[in-house]
Order: C-alpha cells, then structure tokens, then sequence
C-alpha cells in the first residue's frame, strides 16, 4: 500500500490546482489521472478568464497557483473586458494555445516537489469503520492510503455524453466515465442530482472567409494574468465576430424534434448564462441573430472553437447550421458538438473548506460541485487543496469570507445557499467587489498566502520588493501638491490656493499619478502604481463599506454547532428549518446569508446559543 497525505483524484483545472496547493503547503501528494498525458486538458472554450472569472484567476496566482501563468505560457489573444467600466468590473481574459496550456500545467506539475502523478482509474473510496474517508481503490487492485481525498473528477462523474440520437458514456469525447465511484457516492446517500454542459462543433479555420468578417485583435497594451510572467512569449492573434441569422435559427427549429435537450434525454439543468444554441432559439424566438465569436485554438493549430453555439444537435443539422451562418458557408466541421450530463453533489452537503460533513476526509472541487467554467474550478481546487493539506498535516483551515476575495464568495455561495443550475461567477455577485479588484489580488491576499507557507521563493520576493515599494509610493503621496505643479505637468484644472495631498488629487477628474509623483514612475512596477492610485479613488467609498464588513466579520465570530437541532429553536418557520438544515451554516453571519432568513429568525438563534452556553 502507497501512502500520502493527501490523494488528488482527476487531472482538470480543479485537479491539478489543488495537488499543486497542497504540495506548495508541505503535503505528500499523488495525483491520479485516467491518461496523464490529458492533464490539463482544456475541454471546452480555449480561454481563461472573463467578467468575474479573471478575478478568480488572479486570485488564485496570489496564492502561486498554475492557471494564470499556464494562460500567459500559452496566451495568444489578450482582451480586457469592461474596459470602459472601472477597474472594479474590468475582467482579464486570455486566449490560450490548447496544446501549450496543457503543457504548461504538465511542466508546473513535474517541477513540482512532493508531488507524484499516478495512472489509473480510482474505482472507490476505502472508508474507516466511523465514516472516514482513509484513501482509495484502483480498478486494478492498488490501494493508496492518505490523511485526505480530493474528488475533482468533472464532467467525468457519471458522465454521459449526447449529440443527436448518439449515446454514449463519458465525460469528454474518447475518454471514460467515473461510473464505479458515481455508484459508490450514491450507495453513501449523498444529495446527488445531474446537470448538464455542452461545446459547440470544431471548425476548421482554413474554410472560414475571413476577409468577410469583423476582426477582434489582441489588446496591444503589454499585460499580462500573472504578475510573474514578465511578458507574452507567443505571437497573438485575431479573434473575428459573426452572427446566426434567421435562416440559422429555421434549421434549429426544424432539428429540436431531435435533440436530446427537446426529447427529454437529458434531465440535468444547464448554465442560464451559457446556454446552448437549441435553448437560445427557444428562449429568445423574437431574436433574429446570436453573436458567435470565432476563436483559433492554437499557433499550429488550423481549429477554431465557434463561442456561442453551443449544442447537442444531430450531426447533420450542425453542418445546415454552420453552413448558414455568414463567412462558415464553405466551413468544415472537424468535430461535431455535443452535451454531457454528469453527477454532481449538493454543495451544502460541504463545509467551508470544501470538505464533505458526513464523509470526513473527503474534499470536492469543481464540476462536481455544481459550478461550470476552468476558473470556478481552479479556484475550488486551490481552497480544496488548502485544507486538505492542512487537515492531512493537522495545521489550521484555510476559510477566506466574502470581504476577503471572489473564492471567497463562490464557496459562501456554493455551500450555504445550493444550486439549481451550474453555478458562473459573475462581478454582481460580489457585495465588496469595489475592494475586490482583478488589479489589487496580489496586494489582498499575497500575505495570508506567504502566512500559510505556500508561495514560492521567487513570489515571495516580490511579495517583499511590492510591500517596500507601496510605502514609497503611498509614503509620497501623503506630502501636499499645489495645483500650478499639476497644471504644468498637464492637469487641466483651474488655479486652486490650497495644496492638497497626492492621494487627494487623484480623486478629481483627468489627474493621473504619473502627475503627482513622476519622479516614481521609472523605479516603480507600472501596475503597482495603477493599482495604489484605483485605491486612492475609490477609499471614500471603501470607507463606508468597513462598517458593514466589520458586522459581517463580528457575526462570522458566533459559531453554530454542528450538531444543533434547528427544529428545536422556536420562532423558526418549517422552510426556515429545512434550509438551514440542509446549509448547516457555521456561524450565525452565514446563516443570515441562507436565503430566507430573516433577521426575527436570527435573533432566535443568537438568543437560543446563548441560553444553551449560559
């Protein structure tokens, strides 16, 4: 028998961010992989990032995870979303070589020490005589001991995969299920149910007229999704924008007698806010075209991924489709779309540290807890990894709350309040996201990273330098600046008698920093000084947000037991009971956050813990 800390089942995003956390922390890891040579496969869209998404991938690089830098290594189209908003909304997001990607993992992954990648199918899960869990099975007979498990095992959990009348089992075309452990899970009386993805057909790029359409270049400006990559190797390439037409939307309806979706094939809810193109016609009839956006798939790589139609469709209405669609009359489809249903858990069966309460020991991330998209899953995967590693080794739990980060608030979302489709991240689902910038991760969530032993030496390097030049900078920008200094340096302002400070100047339309401090902006990380002045515009406003933090934290300070009877409290209503039951809120802030909780019912429980400790 193999022993480890802590055994890491599946090689996806959310896999192999929280094998590489838990050996950053110390651990002894096995990562275990159908086909190794897939990990880090991208299985849908071949771009990180997006509205809401970069945050996650930033933040998850502030804690020196893979997914950012593994996006710059192969990044050949670079788009800043939302550019025209502020910073708070703006989203990161990188087109990515599928090839390179891969292969940047898979490199990250070797080098990296206390980790052991392993071949097989993991058939279940070995369980102590109190419930848990102590490692796993192979199909083959090999049995691997650890201190904790991580499940991040996808669309691959009872997978099944459509296109037209086509079945088949799977989670990703050519590749098998995870039905054995699908069974075992269930035979646990975990809360189970399906839900259901989709990728659209691949296109060959050499028979798109290109000339025809509206071309989307990279962004020119020289960022990039980690702070520790110092540029984009790759050359960068143009994305271009179509849209269906009427006619594309008369074969759809002409083939939803076939579809799966239609049929009632597949019972799993999709993502509402990536919906296949079948659902999009019958939603939005009164349309009369979808925007399609045209994305190469790789440097020596003639496919293109066709964003926005998404579909299960027989393979012979996908070619009528394609062909109707301006610029793809004469375009080949070099592999058709398709749908997969899958397992997942409710993730109110899980604790804030993504761990399973009725199975100790066993850690979800990703798919498999209700969510869709890479960056959903490397962020799961990263606090998975975190506190399994912690757990094996017996150190404290990693728990960042909603004031804190976007990981934060996905895991809050996830583990108090349940899903009904796939969960998406989305900026609007922050309440702090003025606080929680794409810009500033590093600077929010860098120390407690360092704090918790999983930075590298070289980010924790520039963790030091970053630290030492923000208080040069901010140190600067407290002395006085008169406005004639400002007007000379190109400040369109009126003469103003009063001096005010450099943070203070920032706050008045059309003042940049490079105004206030030039003599810093030579020996200064350019994005460092973005960031301090995005901080000193919005502090009037992040000022009265800390009231509101400081009584979110102070009820995060009253722990729930996890053993209370809610049916025992009086005052609450049966829906009130049984949502809370399901959601086992830790603390009276996140019951607060269980949908339908009303303050009369905290009051209750506040008033019924404390009777129980007096």
């Amino acid at each position: 028998m193999s022993k480890f800390d802590v055994i890491v089942v599946g090689g996806g995003h959310a896999g192999t961010e929280a094998a590489a956390a838990a050996a950053r922390c110390g651990a002894r890891v096995a990562l275990i992989s159908f086909e190794p040579a897939k990990i880090g496969a991208m299985s849908c869209n071949p771009a990180i990032g997006g509205l809401g998404k970069g945050h996650l991938v930033r933040e998850v690089d502030a804690f020196d995870g893979l997914i950012a830098r593994a996006a710059d290594a192969a990044g050949i189209h670079y788009r800043m979303l939302n550019r025209s908003k502020g910073a708070a909304v703006q989203g990161p997001r990188v087109q990515a070589d599928r090839r390179r990607y891969a292969a940047a993992i898979q490199s990250m992954l070797k080098a990296q020490e206390g980790l052991e990648i392993v071949a097989g199918e993991v058939a279940s899960l070995v369980r102590a005589d109190q419930g848990t869990i102590t490692g796993v099975r192979l199909a083959d007979g090999r049995v691997f001991a650890a201190g904790a498990v991580v499940l991040a095992t996808g669309t691959f959990l009872g997978g099944r995969m459509f296109c037209g009348e086509q079945r088949s089992v799977g989670g990703r075309i050519g590749e098998a299920a995870a039905s054995i452990l699908a069974e075992q899970l269930r035979a646990a009386q975990l809360p189970m149910a399906r839900l259901k993805t989709g990728t659209p057909p691949r296109l060959d790029g050499r028979t798109i007229d290109w000339a025809r359409l509206a071309q989307q270049p990279s962004d020119t400006d020289p960022w990039t999704m980690s702070p520790m990559s110092r540029a984009r190797p790759l050359p960068q390439l143009h994305c271009a924008i179509t849209r269906t037409t009427t006619e594309t939307h008369a074969i759809i309806r002409g083939g939803l007698d076939r579809s799966p979706l239609f049929g009632g094939d597949i019972a799993g809810q999709g993502p509402r806010y990536c919906p296949s193109i079948e659902d999009k016609i019958h939603r939005f009839g009164d349309r009369d075209g979808h925007q399609i956006f045209l994305e190469p798939e790789g440097l020596d790589d003639a496919t293109v991924y066709p964003n926005g139609i998404s579909t299960s469709l027989p393979v012979d209405i996908q070619a009528a489709m394609i062909a109707s669609i301006p610029g793809l009359e004469r375009t080949r489809i070099v592999a058709p779309g398709y749908a997969v249903e899958y397992d997942h858990i409710d993730p109110r069966a899980l604790s804030p540290t993504l761990e399973v309460r009725a199975m100790p020991g066993l850690f979800c991330c990703g798919q498999i807890n209700g969510t869709t998209g890479y960056e959903e899953a490397a962020g799961q995967g990263l606090i998975a990894g975190l506190n399994a590693a912690a757990r094996a080794r017996g150190t404290a739990a990693i728990i960042l709350d909603r004031a804190s980060s976007y990981l934060g608030v996905m895991v809050d979302d996830l583990v108090l309040q349940g899903i009904t489709e796939p969960y998406r991240m989305l900026t609007a689902r922050a309440e702090y996201r003025l606080r929680l910038r794409a810009d500033n991760a590093e600077t929010r969530l860098g120390p407690l990273a360092a704090d918790i032993g999983c930075l590298g030496p070289d980010r924790l390097r520039r963790l030091e330098q970053r630290a030492q030049q923000r208080v040069t900078v901010e140190t600067q920008l407290a002395e006085p600046v008169s406005s004639d200094r400002l007007i000379v340096r190109g400040a369109l302002l009126p003469a103003d008698p009063h001096a005010r400070t450099g943070d203070q100047w920032l706050r008045v339309a059309g003042v940049e920093i490079a105004m206030v401090v030039p003599e810093l902006v030579d020996s200064i990380e350019p994005a460092l000084l973005a960031e301090i002045a995005e901080d000193a515009r919005y502090a009037p406003y992040l000022l009265r947000q800390e009231s509101e933090i400081v009584g979110l934290r102070a009820q995060d300070d009253i722990a729930i037991p996890a053993t209370l009877d809610f049916a025992a409290i009086p005052g609450l209503s049966t829906e009130m009971i049984e949502r809370l039951s399901s959601a086992r809120p830790a603390t009276l802030g996140a019951a607060g956050r269980v949908r339908g909780i009303t303050p009369a019912a905290l009051t209750a429980i506040l008033l019924h813990l404390r009777r129980k400790a007096a």
